[in-house]
């Protein structure tokens, strides 16, 4: 790489992480955006090939490290960047601080983990599989070196396509005729065994193999030779993993048993099942499998002599290539002993990690007034059981652990104390997501403050409060207080980080988004575009980031009334995204329901009906049908029924969503007062004003008591209350409840809001 350990004049290689099968990682510092990254340096390529078959896989190396790059999911190890330096080919990912499975393992004393962890991984796994599925993307080397738990609860699978990738440019196993990388015999699928073409169920069956680890301690088939190993994936049935730990739950042994089923069609469809199956287990009494695994007739399996379990395998007919391989390493054992200093790279191999340097120091002796460690533990673990309700997106029930974590936090640990704020953060999160701006502000200002004296106002921390204060400024229709905290978030953001970081052009966007509900909409639309143009330059066009800018570039033409430019640029972006990320990813439908919206301004109302039709029925297979993007799709069907001059559909439509978003979101959840909204519009187009002054007034109530009296939308609501009593000829009623509004809303504009 060079004596100036630089590559590409961007990344300077800092310390190695580790080395294994596939080349070295380095914990590595972008000067350009000035950040911690991690960079894999795969080994140089044979120099025994000829140029050709180099070419082709540079290509290759190029087409799998693009596919890995366009990612975007909580739970997968992101890809920044990815180029060839000096012959070496290399992939720039974030640099992740945790510990991976196996290591976690080894913690433990190699004995299982407790039955909460091994059901959370499951469920953060099965969501990342589902997404990377979706993509059309089979990882092929699941295992416990792979996938990574953060130090905040947060479980991340690593090399995704890049195992593969590897195989083919020849630094890891053999490969079958097929194409397959092979791995550690102890995670195979009998598919990848018998070297037929595989799909995502082989995933699935591997990721059976470490959920059976993580449950037991060991993986299914703990034989000391390769071809018993092999012999058992294929033919033998797993010992049921109760018969080894018997509180383990019965639906999660019948989730693992069914993962590891031998023939693909006998496992669960997908990981989406297999996360709908963990879930339902996981909070009813009783699991009843969706797949029944038929268990062949076999007997149990016993320990077997090296020299027996050769000859069954030569009567199995194994794969040639599978002759000479060796067990490799599991998860615990005598293999895995040594980790790298900084398993956050989040790769895997087996890895030879750096002698440690420097010295450690004896614990201090604890105080005897400090907290007890238990009691810190336990609550670090239900503060991570609140992020994970948070990832399912139940976010009420995650609001309620987060209050609870923090007030014994503040008990424990005093109201300052970083766990405790940062369980108010996490608390302002869910406040500002279930329709509780106010209380979300509350909890935000108090994390900010207390952060800034402890940390400084520019730490990154501190103005990760205070960018969520300007956003539930916003949500309180604020946006005046949002834009002075925006502007003085992105002072320092450029000042500390530089104007091309992500988080200085995150803050440039939000900024962009905020000019417009101030009506400053050439301010915001030239502000987007400034920034949808620096995240091509440092992203790439195809980036999610830089298509969320252009998206809202989008957004600020219909504001301008250039619905036309509107729908051309949600068109393009709806495209990119379907392309990038798959056409059933969340953002590529959100982008085709402002399509929606593009077509409706336009006159277009039929068009605008086939397409929310078509939306809906896509939202429902991907989310479900009382999903939130589901019920906005539904929401603008209803809108579009109204502008055809259907209004008893559109009125019947309005009334389902409302219901549905009653019980789902709530009864005060802005979505909830939208439909509601909508449901008093139908009315009145059909004559039937009492009844449609009935539902303004609830909508009105409820804004005034969620966001104030003076809010824009609880004014918008009272004037909609004083229409409505126009048409019922109580104008005098009307006059004054008008005249209020006036007063309501030159307050406010006096008050500089």
């Amino acid at each position: 790489m060079g004596d100036s350990r630089l590559i590409q004049g961007r990344y300077r290689l800092l310390d190695l992480i580790g080395r294994g099968g596939m080349g070295e990682v380095w914990r590595a510092r972008d000067e350009s955006l000035g950040r911690h990254v991690a960079v894999k340096c795969l080994k140089p390529l044979n120099p025994h090939h000829d140029q050709s078959f180099t070419r082709v896989l540079r290509e290759r190396f190029r087409r799998e490290a693009r596919v890995a790059a366009a990612l975007q999911h909580r739970g997968v190890t992101v890809v920044h960047d990815f180029g060839e330096s000096d012959g070496v080919l290399f992939l720039v990912m974030e640099l992740l601080d945790g510990r991976n499975l196996c290591q976690l393992l080894e913690d433990n004393e190699q004995r299982p983990l407790p039955v909460g962890d091994v059901v959370d991984i499951a469920e953060q796994v099965a969501s990342a599989l589902a997404y990377c599925h979706q993509q059309g993307i089979v990882h092929r080397d699941l295992k416990p070196a792979n996938i990574m738990r953060l130090t905040d609860g947060t479980v991340k699978i690593c090399d995704f396509g890049i195992a593969r990738l590897g195989a083919d440019i020849g630094f890891t196993s053999r490969l079958t005729g097929t194409g397959i990388a092979m791995g550690t015999p102890h995670y195979m699928s009998p598919e990848q065994i018998g070297g037929s073409e595989v799909d995502q169920r082989s995933d699935l069956y591997s990721f059976g193999c470490v959920l059976y680890e993580l449950s037991t301690g060991a993986p299914p088939f703990d034989l000391g030779d390769a071809w018993a190993i092999l012999i058992g994936h294929r033919d033998t049935p797993p010992r049921p993993p109760r018969a080894q730990r018997a509180e383990l739950p019965e639906y999660l042994e019948k989730v693992i048993l069914d993962l590891l089923a031998k023939l693909p069609e006998q496992r669960p469809h997908d990981a989406r099942e297999l996360g709908r199956r963990i879930t339902m287990g996981r909070t009813t009494p009783l699991y009843v499998p969706t797949v029944v695994t038929p268990r062949p007739q076999l007997p149990s399996p016993e320990p077997v002599s090296r020299e027996a379990s050769r000859e069954v395998s030569r009567e199995a007919r194994l794969p040639s290539w599978t002759r000479g391989m060796t067990t490799g390493h599991k998860a615990t054992g005598a293999g895995l002993r040594t980790t790298p200093p900084d398993a956050g790279a989040g790769l895997t191999g087996e890895w030879i990690a750096r002698p440690a340097t420097g010295h450690t120091e004896e614990p201090a002796p604890e105080s005897p007034s400090a907290p007890p460690p238990e009691a810190l533990k336990a609550l670090a673990g239900r503060h991570n059981a609140g992020l994970s309700l948070g990832r399912l997106g139940r976010w009420a029930e995650a609001g309620e652990v987060h209050r609870a974590v923090a007030a014994e936090r503040t008990h424990l640990l005093g109201p300052d104390h970083p766990d405790t704020l940062a369980s108010r953060y996490e608390l302002g999160f869910t406040l500002s997501r279930t329709g509780h701006a106010a209380d979300a502000l509350r909890e935000y200002t108090h994390v900010a403050r207390a952060r800034e004296r402890a940390l400084g106002a520019d730490h990154a921390d501190t103005l990760a409060a205070r960018q969520e204060m300007a956003y539930v400024l916003g949500q309180l229709g604020r946006h005046f207080d949002a834009h002075q905290v925006y502007t003085s978030v992105l002072a320092a953001r450029e000042r500390t980080m530089g104007p091309d970081h992500p988080d200085t052009l995150r803050c440039r966007h939000n900024l962009a988004f905020n000019l417009s509900r101030l009506g400053r909409l050439e301010d915001s639309y030239r502000m987007a575009c400034e920034v949808a143009a620096a995240r091509a330059r440092v992203l790439g066009p195809g980036h999610p980031d830089t298509l969320v800018t252009r998206y809202e570039v989008a957004y600020a033409l219909g504001q301008l009334g250039r619905w036309q430019e509107a729908l051309q640029t949600y068109g393009e972006v709806a495209e990119a995204r379907a392309q990038a990320l798959g056409p059933d990813h969340a953002d590529t439908l959100a982008a085709r329901y402002e399509i929606g919206i593009s077509l409706g301004r336009l006159g277009r109302s039929a068009d605008a009906l086939k397409l929310y039709r078509d939306l809906i029925d896509d939202r429902t297979r991907v989310h479900g049908p009382a999903h939130p993007e589901t019920l906005r799709a539904r929401h603008g069907l209803g809108v579009n029924l109204g502008r055809l001059g259907r209004w008893e559909e559109a009125l019947a439509e309005s009334r389902d969503v409302c219901a549905i978003r009653e019980r789902v979101l709530g009864p005060d959840h802005p979505d909830t007062l939208v439909s509601r909204r909508e449901v008093a519009v139908g009315l009145g187009w059909l004559g039937r004003w009492a009844d449609a002054l009935t539902e303004y007034r609830r909508v009105a109530a409820a804004r005034d008591r969620v966001l104030g009296p003076d809010h824009p939308d609880t004014l918008a609501s009272r004037n909609d209350e004083a229409h409505c009593l126009e048409q019922l000829g109580r104008n005098a009623e009307a006059v004054e409840l008008y005249r209020r509004v006036a007063v309501l809303r030159q307050g406010r504009a006096s008050g500089g809001h």
